[in-house]
């Protein structure tokens, strides 16, 4: 079976990778560590006019209809350049959320704003430090209303609306849209390893909410983070590949005793075991984007086959990156230290690899259960 993308596919990559190129070196992640804006607003403003927002949110919405497989390809690009824009929550959370279970008024609603980047969406899940579990939400829906606390919520300070798991007592858990400039909304900056990615923490104190009704129960949030992993082990890669291509170039250009030092077994060993880390992450991206886009049975296994993967590769190349540098890669001037905490941060994004390996066991005993039976 052939996972490779088709050849329109291929030219949007490169188009993309020019584009970032030009737009969006190091300097402007830098721009964000270094200033008081939460995200470049000019960049996110170039990648809406070309369509990239709502390149998955079809025609009828006001996007681009190019399906989930050009998402991947620009989400591996933005990784590539870690882009300090909110791409993953608005793109892969809260309109594909919206659109997997919205009704038609809501996606008429919302779709547009966020295919053209005038609205910028997020997904409110977590409540507290550790794994986020559907079951044990405690963020409330009484009357129409919300009540609770989200923390952290990636981009949740520049959102200008959330898709809000919560769960009543006794209840499946369902999902709401909210509007974070409405009543009944407070939020607050919360500080993080990457501040190129802002999070924060949301109170809702009775905020109107508009349920997505076809999203009830665990399995519904579960079905959106297998289809967000997948779009974001795509970003994961992309910044592997960055971390390893600029390990590899210092390697070729840095001499110690006459010699380059990509030439000690020691770095070429290093740099050999991160090729190897990454090129398996992508060959489970490959199988991830496959499933997304044909909506394959084994979507489950394949979102946390790669998820796992992607974010093994972007600890390994980014912290790599760093050790090939020697004591400099270890200082602020050099930019091994932006690769390694995106790395990091995005690593956590869904929950951790630990816990994707755990979905990962739970997948695959269910599926196997019948055949060990008989």
């Amino acid at each position: 079976m052939n996972f490779d993308f088709p050849d329109e596919m291929k030219e949007l990559r490169e188009q993309a990778k020019k584009f970032l190129t030009d737009r969006c070196p190091t300097s402007v992640p830098r721009s964000i560590l270094d200033g008081t804006e939460p995200f470049h607003r000019g960049l996110w403003q170039e990648m809406s006019d070309l369509g990239w927002v709502g390149a998955a949110i079809p025609e009828e919405y006001g996007g681009a209809g190019l399906g989930h497989l050009a998402v991947c390809v620009l989400a591996e690009e933005i990784g590539y350049a870690i882009a300090p824009v909110p791409f993953s929550s608005s793109v892969y959370l809260a309109a594909e959320a919206i659109a997997l279970f919205g009704s038609s008024d809501q996606k008429e609603r919302y779709l547009p704003k966020l295919a053209i980047g005038e609205a910028i969406g997020t997904f409110a899940y977590a409540e507290r430090p550790g794994v986020a579990d559907p079951r044990r939400l405690e963020t409330i829906l009484a009357d129409g209303r919300l009540t609770g606390t989200k923390s952290p919520v990636a981009d949740g300070d520049v959102a200008d609306l959330a898709v809000v798991a919560t769960r009543a007592s006794g209840q499946a858990p369902t999902l709401h849209v909210v509007d974070l400039t409405g009543p009944g909304v407070s939020r607050n900056a919360v500080e993080t390893f990457d501040p190129t990615r802002s999070h924060a923490r949301i109170a809702f104190a009775g905020a109107p909410a508009d349920t997505l009704a076809a999203a009830e129960g665990p399995d519904a949030i579960r079905h959106l983070l297998d289809r967000a992993a997948v779009m974001m082990a795509f970003e994961q890669v992309g910044g592997a590949q960055a971390a390893l291509d600029m390990a590899v170039a210092y390697a070729k250009d840095r001499y110690a005793f006459g010699r380059p030092i990509g030439s000690f077994q020691a770095i070429k060993h290093k740099l050999a075991d991160v090729y190897v880390a990454v090129q398996l992450a992508r060959s489970n991206a490959y199988y991830g984007a496959w499933a997304l886009h044909t909506d394959a049975a084994e979507l489950p296994v394949a979102a946390a086959l790669c998820r796992v993967a992607a974010t093994d590769a972007g600890w390994q190349a980014s912290k790599e990156n760093i050790q090939t540098h020697g004591g400099m890669g270890f200082t602020w001037q050099f930019d091994c230290h932006l690769y390694y905490r995106r790395a990091k941060l995005l690593g956590l994004a869904l929950g951790s690899a630990r816990e994707w390996k755990l979905r990962l066991v739970d997948e695959l005993k269910t599926r196997n259960a019948p055949a060990a039976a008989a």
